[in-house]
Order: C-alpha cells, then sequence, then structure tokens
C-alpha cells in the first residue's frame, strides 16, 4: 500500500457514509504485463467483502499496447490542422498535441473526425459543449499525450483509451470476486470508463474520488481499493 497523492487524504464522506481510499503502488505497468496479474500481484492481498476496486484506464489501456512513443507517430496534415482548435489543459494533454490527434483520426475515422469537428465548431458559440466528444464516441476522451509529470517513459509517449473495458472490469470481478470500476481521473474530473456492476453510479464514483487521490506519477498507485468504514 502507499499514501494518497500529495495533498490529498485517505478517507472521504459521501452523504453520511465515510469511506477509506487505499492507493496500491506497482511496477512501471507494461505492453507485456497482464493487468490479471497486476490485480492478483498488487490488490488480491488486500481484497475484502464488499470492497470496489477502482483502477485507472491508463494501466489497462498500456497492458493491451494501446501507448506508442511519439517518435513512432507520423502526425498527418489533418492532425496538424485540428489540433490548432483544441482548448488546452494544465491537467493533461487529452488531444492538444499532434501525435495524440493522429491517434484519435486513425482511432474514429477522417470522416467522422471531421464531422464531429463541424458540429463542435457551430455549436460551440451558443455555449454547447461536449459535442465533438459525444459524437466521437470510442473513448476518444481518454486519449493522452506526453507530460512532464507522467512517469518516464510515458512522458514521451502518447496513448489511446482501453479496449472494452466493461468487458475488462467484469473478467476482473469474475477472478476476484469484487466489484471493479476503470476510471480516468484527472484534478477536474472523473469519466468512468467501465464498470462490473452497472448499478454503481457514475456520480457516486466522480464524488469518491473527485479529488484524484491515486497518483501516476512517481506514486505509482494505479489502483485503488474503495472501502465503506
Amino acid at each position: 500500500m502507499n499514501a494518497a497523492n500529495p495533498g490529498k487524504q485517505l478517507t472521504i464522506t459521501v452523504g453520511n457514509v465515510e469511506y477509506a481510499r487505499i492507493p496500491l503502488k506497482t511496477h512501471v505497468v507494461t505492453k507485456d504485463d497482464n493487468i490479471i496479474d497486476i490485480v492478483e500481484k498488487y490488490a488480491a492481498p488486500f481484497l475484502q467483502q464488499n470492497d470496489i476496486l477502482f483502477i485507472s484506464e491508463k494501466i489497462v489501456a498500456i497492458s493491451q499496447g494501446r501507448a506508442f512513443p511519439i517518435a513512432d507517430i507520423q502526425p498527418s496534415a489533418l492532425a496538424k490542422l485540428l489540433v490548432k482548435f483544441v482548448q488546452k489543459s494544465p491537467y493533461g494533454i487529452g488531444l492538444g498535441s499532434p501525435w495524440t490527434m493522429e491517434l484519435a483520426i486513425r482511432e474514429a475515422g477522417i470522416f467522422k473526425m471531421l464531422f464531429a469537428a463541424f458540429l463542435s465548431a457551430i455549436t460551440k458559440p451558443f455555449g454547447i459543449r461536449g459535442v465533438f466528444y459525444k459524437i466521437i464516441g470510442k473513448n476518444i476522451n481518454a486519449i493522452d499525450g506526453p507530460c512532464d509529470y507522467t512517469l518516464p517513459p510515458y512522458n514521451k509517449y502518447a496513448k489511446l483509451g482501453p479496449i472494452n473495458p466493461n468487458g475488462v472490469a467484469k473478467k476482473i470481478k469474475e477472478k476476484f470476486g469484487c466489484d471493479v470500476v476503470i476510471i480516468d481521473a484527472n484534478d477536474i474530473g472523473v469519466n468512468v470508463l467501465g464498470k462490473s456492476n452497472q448499478q454503481i453510479s457514475d456520480e457516486f464514483c466522480a464524488t469518491v474520488f473527485k479529488d484524484n487521490p491515486l497518483g501516476q506519477a512517481s506514486e505509482q498507485t494505479p489502483i485503488g481499493i474503495l472501502r465503506k468504514i
């Protein structure tokens, strides 16, 4: 086990219920790892009845071979054009680099990307946000790129979202017996990509991890156990 992200607490109260958030430190996950093996090694020894296991989508995607060195990605002219219209965020690259934009184009297809970009452009002046990602789907909002604070070697990588995160969550539950949620969390929000149990609401997940207590830089804690106290 390990400490929370700097400045974050290990407990949180939701309604009248207090929960412990237990970060679990792992090795640096690569495409040669299996997510089941990772859970078995780092989480299974600590799991108790009624625990919910939260897993960063990043290590799921990496273990599926969905992370690529930016040196191996050649952005197209379209990627270089579209990236100019992306609003930059201090909490992650998203599609704000030509490498991640190129991955998005390859994942979604040129015509769908252009259609989504067009509708986003004409609706944004009316204060309508999120149109692009609603149209594009495919967990494109989970794409991320190189950041200085990212743990090496992934500070030089761009990453797609995981394949079939609901299926991955259910497979982990079948093996270990606990509910599983696969999340994309940062300091501005939580996006739920996969769940083993659809009765666990996205709102609940966003609330219990709203302050992003899991650290994936030097902390190396991309897995966390949520336990009712």
